[in-house]
């Protein structure tokens, strides 16, 4: 990559920054930001990360399916079962499931910017974290610790310094959320190389049991309780 190409690219990033901070989190800017980082060098290390996970090589070889949910069938799984919980998050907030931005999954740049785009929201379920500022922060954290995906990693930071510099008052609870995701990060299995539609009837406490999340974000003032 040129060293004009990567300028231009940084200015890009810095004006869809200031874009997704001033609409609070517009989805169309999130989606710019990340597939202005598919083809970097930020990228490769997160691939290279990412296949050195169990498990996930053989996902992004076989191009495991994005997301497709039926809220209908899960919302009629057992309650505190990871399918009933994701939908009952879906419908509780009006969310539209199908949220992302299509894309090819032919390469895999595309693949993982695609998985970890589908399955945002069960990301918000197994850690807890609520989806206000602060725990969208801290549910982004845990990836951006896991893998790099770069995207995140800028978003993560640009928070903390956004809150910091504008908003001083929120910035102790902005942080925590923060440490509180790369801690998680650092303690779980890597979450993007899980293939949560084999065991959606699974309660989460199973989930997080076997994942490693001993101490989800549900009942910090940024979790889904507190929402």
């Amino acid at each position: 990559m040129s060293r004009f190409s990567e300028l231009l690219r940084a200015a890009n990033n810095l004006k869809l920054l200031v874009a997704i901070g001033r609409s609070g989190g517009d989805l169309g800017s999130v989606a710019d930001l990340v597939d202005n980082m598919l083809a970097t060098p930020q990228m490769d290390a997160c691939l290279q990360r990412f296949r050195a996970q169990p498990g996930a090589a053989a996902m992004l070889e076989a191009r495991y399916p994005p997301l497709q949910p039926d809220l209908a069938r899960l919302a009629s799984l057992p309650e505190g079962s990871l399918g009933r919980c994701y939908a009952e998050l879906i419908h509780r907030l009006h969310y539209d499931p199908a949220f992302f931005r299509p894309r090819p999954i032919d390469t895999e740049a595309l693949w993982l910017t695609q998985r970890i785009a589908t399955t945002h929201d069960i990301h918000h379920v197994v850690c807890g974290f609520g989806t206000l500022p602060e725990g969208e922060t801290g549910v982004l954290a845990v990836t951006a610790t896991q893998i790099g995906f770069p995207a995140y990693v800028l978003l993560t930071t640009a928070a903390q310094l956004s809150t910091f510099r504008l908003q001083p008052q929120r910035f102790p609870r902005m942080s925590a959320a923060a440490a509180h995701g790369i801690s998680l990060g650092r303690q779980a299995s890597c979450l993007a190389a899980v293939c949560w539609e084999e065991a959606w009837d699974r309660p989460v406490s199973e989930w997080r049991a076997e994942l490693g999340i001993l101490e989800p974000a549900d009942n910090e003032p940024y979790g889904l309780t507190s929402a």
